[in-house]
């Protein structure tokens, strides 16, 4: 498939992101108002799209309370800055297990909720996009797996169309986006759908070239797509998603450096990024401009 660049471009900024990356940078936002902050500053920036997850303010460590994402929702839509919002709804299928010789009972760390519950936060703040993790995958810990059966995903997917809240489709591998295409022709999700190439999350697609290209030879036409990957290679993902026609993604979720020994900001981030893909020759394109190509609504501040 010959390469299509493409010349407008959005940055999606993931601002926080659920691993345990809190102790490990004094950047990452732990409160509903850093987190907040940091999308804002992040969409000053250049950032279109921020996607947020919440964290307990006090340990950091990743939460599903609707109360710090009601903050975050309305922190950011009363700030005079515009940007779409994205919220995860990634949690709540989490498996882990007991270990090789005893898997079950599951032990700490455990925490598998249903479709409404995981999705609660987003008809509570009605975010313009949300995320949909299309598939069940093993990540780099011993006896972690996320869970997304097809059964989950069909009930979470309906929600959030029937809510009027884009799903992002994160897909980590190419089954994922089988799946997805699945979930297009039953008419669970919009025949325009847009999607998240995930590389180099262990264990999925690794981010090499041949594989990445793999991924976007699955995509439809008529989709719009984002990728990202992990840690050192996201400047360079940033290059390889616009020359392959798509959009990219930078943040903390996904990378905490700026350089070597040089820990980033998501401004400075975005800001990277930005550099770059106008030294391709695109242009970054604002909100509003990503309200109109994929057909989202701006939803106003709570009275």
């Amino acid at each position: 498939m010959p390469l299509q660049m493409n010349r407008e471009v959005f940055i999606t900024c993931a601002v926080t992101g659920s691993g345990g990356t809190q102790d490990r940078s004094p950047h990452v936002p732990r409160s509903p108002k850093q987190i907040a902050d940091s999308a804002i500053a992040a969409a000053k920036a250049g950032a279109a799209v921020v996607h947020c997850h919440v964290r307990d303010p006090e340990t950091g460590v990743p939460s599903r309370d609707l109360g710090y994402y009601r903050e975050v929702t309305d922190r950011i839509r009363d700030s005079e800055v515009d940007m779409v919002l994205n919220l995860t709804a990634g949690m709540g299928g989490d498996i882990v297990f007991g270990g090789v010789e005893s898997p079950l009972p599951t032990v700490a760390g455990t925490d598998m909720v249903g479709a409404s519950e995981r999705v609660a936060h987003v008809a509570e703040c009605l975010p313009e996009i949300c995320t949909l993790d299309c598939g069940t995958m093993n990540f780099a810990e011993a006896d972690y797996v996320m869970t997304n059966t097809p059964g989950m995903l069909r009930s979470m997917g309906k929600m959030m169309t029937d809510l009027g809240v884009k799903p992002e489709i994160e897909a980590f591998d190419t089954g994922h986006l089988w799946f997805a295409k699945e979930l297009v022709k039953e008419g669970v999700l919009a025949p325009d759908a847009l999607v998240q190439l995930c590389m180099g999350v262990p264990w999925g697609a690794p981010d090499d070239l041949n594989t990445f290209m793999a991924m976007v030879n699955n995509v439809p036409d008529d989709w719009t797509f984002s990728a990202f990957a992990l840690g050192r290679n996201q400047m360079a993902y940033v290059a390889a998603a616009v020359l392959a026609g798509g959009n990219v993604r930078v943040g903390l979720e996904d990378n905490l450096w700026l350089g070597k020994g040089e820990l980033a900001q998501n401004w400075q981030l975005v800001e990277r990024a930005g550099t770059i893909i106008e030294n391709m020759g695109a242009r970054v394109i604002g909100p509003a401009e990503v309200r109109e190509k994929l057909g989202l609504v701006k939803r106003a501040p709570q009275g």
